[in-house]
Order: structure tokens, then C-alpha cells, then sequence
């Protein structure tokens, strides 16, 4: 671990001590460093030694005499210590976080066990700190004990107990801030020519529309989702009667910035429009834009009192600037847009996925809700089947569908993978004309919900919602005997589904899925592709890979063994049970031997 050996040890628990530590640390770094610098010395000296020089201020006292060198964790954890007491300054909780971030990537550096050590003693040291956003004076949004922070795909960021989010747009390490803030003179100041803070009613023939343009951030979730209610543009921007009250609430329950709301017989109803109680903390960082926040967690100023917020508006959710050039900061007003913000793109040669191209999961959400939430309800073919479906059935596809495109294992880690989705279909006689609807129904929510329109994805994901509906329908017959334990599907730009053969019908009766006894080779035994290998490959799986290679070519599998036996390894292959242990040995043998023919 960079720095001391950490057994332990303990660094005084006071802001000088931890500064003089620290500085330590950083000149030796600093003496040791390659020709470019060392970029965890620079991290010292912009987010640690700079925000701990602040908060000591100019009578610094003497340090203490003692000399030795610390580990960052060592650091961090005198640092949480001296945050969860309480009392903490903005400038020492900035170092605290900084020096957290440091331990935890060292950590990651070292083992994935060290990293889930570091992180749960941090979190325990400050476990009694509750749950909070911070805007520092003309600094980061320091945050407190939320856990789940997600990318704009909705996938996973490894928070950090402390954290400090950059907010001036010119963090390196985005979305964790690295001093920048400091160096260009970011200011956290209104602007005077802000929208103004004020709430419009809209009285409608159903409900009342109740609208603050001071707080919206022009996500254009509202006028892109509902245009004949919500006119960009236009004024009056609300027309309160020109959609379904069903819509109307979707749209206002939707509304990233909390500007929105609504009332029935006039009564507000902002418990049921801020998702009371059902959403868990969390934070996203949207793409190119505005952290959102949900769940509740409290905006607070340095002294702990809550941020002042415009009338009416939502405590629940709300979104923050995150380019630094908001009118109305600290609350995103869409300045994002004008000054083209942009995050930096890992690598803008690769390839993305599926599931990438796609917006994610909450593209992916945002359409099985529009479909289940709006249009299976209204169809009478569709209504009965899912009367009584599970609240979180949307999620529950949206998550399915991402990790078929590519996405993280979120329905198999959560879920039960491809087992538990066989098991909603099981004995259920689907029919064609339902199948139909579905897929017809489906399609119309992925343009509602604004999935990407270009040829290449729509031939794509309709393919694979072609196939996968047509299983659904096979493998819910009474005579149907699908495989139990099938890999989920993946499917990206080149998949087929492959040609007829490739897969064994359920509803093929049992007896006639012959499967070829396969003798293995002795432990000791010389290995060739002809005697031991190709008599693992079975016709059907050399069928549904024939549009890649011929599995019963000595060639293509030792061109390709690699990448077969990843596959084989992790189960997508063959497509319809993984293979025993002892035959994944096997052909990790013929490899290590060299792939003899």
C-alpha cells in the first residue's frame, strides 16, 4: 500500500497532527516520483494538504515531534474520526474525503478484500453521521453516507462513506472532485438573471398542475413525454386538460428538479408525487449533466440547516448543477446544455453496447413502465394476463433486458437469472395473438420512451424481442420441456438466434434428444482435437455457431479457442446447459498442450 506498511496504527486524531502526516506523506511521494509526476502526491497536495491548510488557518501550532510515515489509510482514518465527531468544517470534511478516495483506490490496488476492509471501517467510523448532500462555500457537494451512487447507464459506482462531488465542471477524476475548484476561482453565487421563484397553478378538468420554473432544469422529460400538456416554448407552458390524468401524473412524478406537482379537488398530493417511502437514497450522475437526487436525502448548508428551496417545490428528488455554470446554484438550471458539457469518453473508438446505445437501465425502465404502466393496461387482449402483477414487474424486465444487451447481471444477481424468468412462463398456454400484442405494444413504448431510433439498433433489439418472445410462447405450452438451467441470452450487433437445428424444441418430446455418450481421456492420456475434442461439440451446437465458426473444424476451434473457452467456462455456450466441470477441463488441457491436432 502506498506510504507505511498500515498494521493498525493510529494518527492522532487532530487537524494538525493529520496535517503535518500528511505533508509528510506527500514529500515523500513527491521525492520518489517518475519524471510526470506522481498523481497521488498531486492529489495530496490539491485535495488534502489544500483544504487542511484552510481549515487550520494562519496560527497552524507546532506539530508533534514524532516523524514517521503514515499509510493513506492511516490518514483517512484519523481523518473520519476527526469528521464523525462532529463539528467538522467544510474545508476538513473536503480532506477527509479526498483521503478516503485515496485509501480505497489503493486498496482496490491491492485486493478486492482490502478494498471491502477499508470501506467497512470507514463506514463504521462515521456510521452515526446521517445521510447528507453538502454544498461547500464555492466547493464540492460534500456527501455523507450514501451508498448508492449510479452512472447515467445505472450502473454502480463504488461510493466512498465521505465523498466530495465535483460541481465547478473541471474535476480530472469525475464524478469526485480534485481541487480544480480551488485553482480557477469557482464561485457558488446566484446569478441575478435566474428564472425567478415562482409557483404557477394550473387548474384542469381532472387535476391541478402546480409548476415552479425557478427550480427546473430542462431535462425535458415533461415536454418531450407530453407535449400536448407540457408546450415548450409556449405560454401558458401547462395546459392542464390536454392529456389523460394517468399520463399527467406519470409525467409530474417523473420530474427530475421537483418543480412539479399536483392537486386533486384541491389537495396537493406531494406525498404520492415524491414517491413517499419507496425509493431508497441514491444519486445519479446523468450524462452530461446534473447529479439527480432521490430518496430523501437532505440538502444542508455548512451550519447543518437546510438549503433554502424555491416555494412547493420537492424535498424528496431533486437535481444539482454539476458543469459549475448554473443560474441557480446549487441547483441545476440547465446551463449544462448552453455551455456544451460534456463528460470525458473513456475510449471514443470502442464499440458500445447494446444495452449502452440504449440509454441503460433507466431508458430501459422508462419503456417497460410506459408499456405496463400505460399500454397493457388499456388493451384487452393484455389486461388479463398481467392483472396482477407484481409492483416492481417494469423494473424486474428492464433489468432482464440489460443484462441480455450487454448490461450488468442486475436480473441474475437480483432476480434468480434465467431459471426464475423460465419459471413466469411454465404452464402458462401463451398464445400468438397475445404474443403479437406484445411485441407490437412493446415496440410502440420503445419510440415513446424515446429509445434510439437508427436502423442498426431497431433491427437488433426487434430481433431479439422477436425470439425471445416466440421461447416464451414454446416453452409455456403443457407439453412443452425446456431445459432448466439454460445461460441467459446475449445479444449485441451481430447476434443471431442461429438456423433451424440450433437449439432442441421444447416441445421436442424427450426421447428424441439423443445426446451422444462422450468417453473423456485418461488423466495421463495425449490429447488431439479429432479423438477427444470435436466429440464435445454436438450438432446442434455446431449449428448455432456456424455464422462465427465450424466447431467441428480443427482450424476454426484452435484459432478460436480462447474466446470458446470463455465461453464455455461462464455457461453462454452451449446455449442450452452449461458443461460439466470435467469437460471444461478437458479443453483447457488441449490448450495448455498447444491444441494438437
Amino acid at each position: 500500500m502506498t506510504g507505511a506498511e498500515d498494521g493498525g496504527a493510529t494518527v492522532a486524531a487532530n487537524p494538525v497532527a493529520l496535517y503535518e502526516r500528511a505533508a509528510r506523506l506527500y514529500d515523500r511521494l513527491s521525492k520518489t516520483a517518475p519524471a510526470d509526476g506522481n498523481p497521488v502526491a498531486e492529489r495530496l497536495r490539491r485535495s488534502v494538504l489544500r483544504p487542511l491548510n484552510d481549515a487550520l488557518g494562519a496560527g497552524t501550532p507546532a506539530a508533534a515531534a514524532d516523524t514517521s510515515c503514515p499509510s493513506l489509510l492511516e490518514l483517512a482514518r484519523a481523518a473520519t474520526q476527526l469528521r464523525a465527531a462532529g463539528g467538522a468544517s467544510p474545508p476538513l470534511i473536503e480532506a477527509t474525503a479526498a483521503l478516503q478516495d485515496l485509501a480505497c483506490r489503493d486498496a482496490e490496488a491491492e485486493s478486492p478484500e482490502a478494498l471491502r476492509a477499508a470501506l467497512a471501517e470507514l463506514r463504521g467510523l462515521q456510521a452515526d453521521l446521517e445521510a447528507t448532500v453538502g454544498p461547500a462555500p464555492d466547493g464540492p457537494y460534500l456527501t455523507t453516507n450514501v451508498e448508492e451512487l449510479r452512472d447515467w447507464l445505472g450502473c454502480a459506482v463504488q461510493a466512498r462513506p465521505q465523498m466530495a462531488l465535483c460541481r465547478c465542471g473541471a474535476s480530472s477524476i469525475k464524478p469526485f472532485c480534485d481541487g480544480t475548484h480551488a485553482e480557477i476561482g469557482f464561485k457558488d453565487a446566484k446569478s441575478p438573471d435566474r428564472v425567478p421563484d415562482r409557483r404557477d397553478t394550473y387548474v384542469g378538468q381532472q387535476l391541478t398542475i402546480l409548476d415552479n420554473r425557478g427550480i427546473c432544469q430542462h431535462s425535458g422529460f415533461c415536454t418531450d413525454r407530453l407535449a400536448t400538456v407540457f408546450r415548450a416554448r409556449e405560454e401558458p407552458f401547462v395546459h392542464p386538460s390536454g392529456g389523460r390524468m394517468d399520463e399527467i401524473i406519470r409525467a409530474v412524478r417523473d420530474c427530475p428538479s421537483g418543480a412539479l406537482s399536483y392537486a386533486v379537488d384541491g389537495v396537493e398530493a406531494r406525498d404520492e408525487v415524491d414517491h413517499h417511502g419507496l425509493r431508497e437514497p441514491a444519486i445519479e450522475i446523468t450524462k452530461d449533466g446534473p447529479y439527480r437526487v432521490t430518496g430523501s436525502i437532505p440538502l444542508v448548508q455548512s451550519d447543518g440547516t437546510p438549503v433554502p428551496r424555491d416555494e412547493g417545490v420537492s424535498l424528496e428528488h431533486y437535481a444539482l448543477c454539476r458543469c459549475g455554470q448554473s443560474q441557480n446554484k446549487p441547483f441545476c438550471s440547465g446551463m449544462h446544455w448552453y455551455v456544451e458539457f460534456h463528460d470525458p469518453v473513456a475510449d471514443p473508438d470502442a464499440t458500445p453496447s447494446m444495452f449502452e446505445w440504449a440509454g441503460g437501465l433507466p431508458a430501459l425502465t422508462r419503456m417497460t413502465r410506459l408499456f405496463y404502466e400505460k399500454h397493457v393496461p388499456a388493451d384487452p387482449l393484455l389486461a388479463p394476463l398481467f392483472a396482477d402483477m407484481s409492483a416492481d414487474h417494469p423494473e424486474r424486465v428492464a433489468r432482464w433486458l440489460g443484462e441480455v444487451f450487454g448490461g450488468p447481471p442486475a436480473y441474475s444477481e437480483n432476480h434468480g437469472g434465467y431459471p426464475r424468468m423460465l419459471s413466469q412462463h411454465i404452464g402458462k398456454n401463451l398464445k400468438e395473438d397475445w404474443r403479437r400484442r406484445w411485441v407490437e405494444l412493446l415496440l410502440l413504448s420503445a419510440r415513446e420512451a424515446g429509445l434510439p431510433n437508427d436502423p442498426e439498433f431497431r433491427s437488433a433489439f426487434q430481433s431479439y424481442i422477436e425470439w425471445g418472445s416466440r421461447l416464451a410462447v414454446e416453452n409455456s405450452q403443457t407439453n412443452a420441456h425446456p431445459p432448466q438451467q439454460m445461460p441467459m441470452p446475449r445479444w449485441d450487433w451481430t447476434t443471431a438466434a442461429g438456423p433451424p437445428g440450433a437449439r432442441i424444441s421444447a416441445l421436442a418430446p424427450p426421447e428424441h434428444r439423443p445426446d451422444t455418450p462422450i468417453v473423456l481421456p485418461g488423466a495421463d492420456e495425449p490429447l488431439s482435437y479429432d479423438k477427444h475434442i470435436k466429440q464435445l461439440f454436438r450438432a446442434q451446437d455446431r449449428n448455432s455457431m456456424r455464422f462465427a465458426f465450424d466447431l467441428w473444424s480443427y482450424d476454426d476451434v484452435s484459432a478460436h479457442s480462447t474466446a470458446i473457452y470463455e465461453r464455455i467456462d461462464n455457461g453462454s455456450m452451449p446455449c442450452d446447459r452449461k458443461w460439466p466441470a470435467e469437460r471444461i477441463a478437458v479443453f483447457k488441457r488441449w490448450i495448455d498442450a498447444g491444441a494438437p491436432h
